[in-house]
């Protein structure tokens, strides 16, 4: 840890982290001073109310002028202290005024904690018990830069020597306390600036946290710009491809040039496929909030199976079934339809074309839940906590040699999220996979 004993943090963060510290001794001087306070009050009581032997121990007449002059002016602080907290939220920066109120305090207390010391045996070095805790509370409670440490050090000493000659102690015994004092000062200035070097690495560990985060940021909005606009742009060559194989299976062809147009289409379509993934990715990173509206989520199912089940290279039986005849969810209808295309497209690809496809819908008073299930290949234990990571390696290649981009279910949980809902799945090898969508009801 780096110390700050003699010097200040960093320029480029000093304003801030006086911002920072400045409202905490605000705090620390209001609650000192009613804990201070309630004690005053609590040992006036016990004055007042116990036994009148107690008004004939040693030094009573002194205890009780200064535990009236605590209770008179300790209040002083607490409306000072609470009246400055008010002004420094509202303009959130510090003043000459707030720290001359901390030191004032500070000072009260050590002064506090050496009266009470000389008032119980006329000779400090006997007993610093009461000084001595003050002096540690401002030092580990209060934080003050170095300039400041140094005059309240300076102003402690001062009032130790006044209070050895108002003891009228002999020479060597001022001597003796003199050396004390050294020694309990230097633990002050030590402990109060270990206090402040201690806490100002924290302020700067989160700092610079909060630049790299930032930094983060700003890179990865700049990663999704570049990432969109390339994508967007790759669109138009690989359209351009893909129509001129079109023409050409307008001509006749040997079937050598029939495979080379057929690989040429499907690379195209695949390379579609990763564009649009792609573009999708950046568009939701890009935005934190989706338009939504109230919708009849069985409706909305029984289209986009319905769309399934007209494709021409799709045998497998896909079923819908829900416990309510309506089911309304706030929905982006866009957005969800890739949603539950993109799970239907994983179930039909890791499924023989003979095994059956359900969505199931169910309605509950927390809310609604949409499974998509299979009875298919099933995904392997150890790449079951992954398979929603971004470019995940938990891709596989389908039944019938589909390729997977390892984007499509990292895209599924950001719209989930995105509609307040959470995502799940529940699988087991050569049995089949759950995938669980949890939604809010629409209100």
């Amino acid at each position: 840890m780096e110390t700050y004993f003699f010097r200040s943090i960093p320029a480029k963060y000093r304003t801030g982290y006086r911002k920072y510290y400045m409202l905490q001794n605000l705090k620390a001087v209001y609650i000192a001073a009613l804990i201070f306070f309630a004690l005053n009050v609590i040992l006036r009581l016990f004055y007042t109310f116990l036994s009148e032997g107690l008004t004939h121990a040693q030094n009573f007449p002194e205890f009780n002028i200064t535990n009236w002059i605590y209770i008179a002016v300790t209040p002083f602080f607490i409306l000072i202290s609470n009246y400055q907290i008010g002004i420094f939220n509202k303009s959130k920066r510090p003043s000459k005024a707030f720290s001359l109120t901390i030191i004032l305090f500070c000072i009260y207390l050590i002064t506090g904690g050496l009266v009470s010391s000389i008032i119980a045996t006329h000779d400090p070095r006997n007993s610093l018990i009461l000084y001595l805790f003050a002096i540690f509370v401002v030092a580990v409670v209060f934080l003050f830069e170095y300039e400041d440490t140094l005059a309240l050090t300076i102003v402690t000493e001062i009032l130790f020597t006044a209070a050895l000659f108002y003891c009228n102690i002999d020479s060597t015994e001022i001597i003796y306390n003199q050396l004390i004092s050294a020694f309990v000062l230097a633990g002050f200035f030590f402990m109060s600036r270990y206090a402040y070097s201690f806490r100002a690495m924290h302020y700067l560990q989160l700092n610079e946290i909060k630049e790299k985060n930032a930094e983060i940021e700003k890179a990865s909005a700049f990663k999704n710009e570049v990432l969109g606009m390339v994508a967007h742009d790759l669109r138009n060559p690989i359209g351009a491809i893909e129509s001129v194989t079109l023409i050409m299976e307008l001509d006749e062809m040997d079937d050598d040039t029939a495979d080379n147009v057929y690989m040429i289409k499907a690379s195209c379509t695949k390379a579609m496929s990763i564009i649009n993934d792609l573009l999708e990715v950046a568009k939701n990173d890009n935005s934190d909030v989706i338009e939504t509206q109230r919708l009849e989520l069985n409706q909305l199912l029984r289209n986009i199976i319905e769309m399934w089940r007209f494709r021409e290279n799709i045998k497998n039986d896909i079923v819908l079934t829900s416990n309510q005849p309506e089911v309304f969810a706030a929905i982006n209808v866009e957005k969800f339809q890739r949603v539950i295309d993109n799970l239907i497209s994983n179930a039909i690809k890791f499924s023989k074309e003979t095994d059956k496809i359900e969505v199931n819908v169910t309605q509950s008073k927390t809310g609604i839940l949409i499974e998509v299930k299979d009875y298919g290949l099933g995904i392997p234990k150890e790449m079951l906590p992954h398979i929603f990571e971004r470019f995940s390696k938990a891709g596989r290649q389908g039944v019938r040699g589909e390729q997977s981009t390892g984007l499509g279910l990292s895209i599924v949980r950001q719209i989930v999220e995105k509609h307040h809902g959470q995502i799940e799945v529940q699988s087991e090898e050569k049995k089949g996979s759950t995938f669980r969508i949890s939604l809010p009801q629409a209100v």
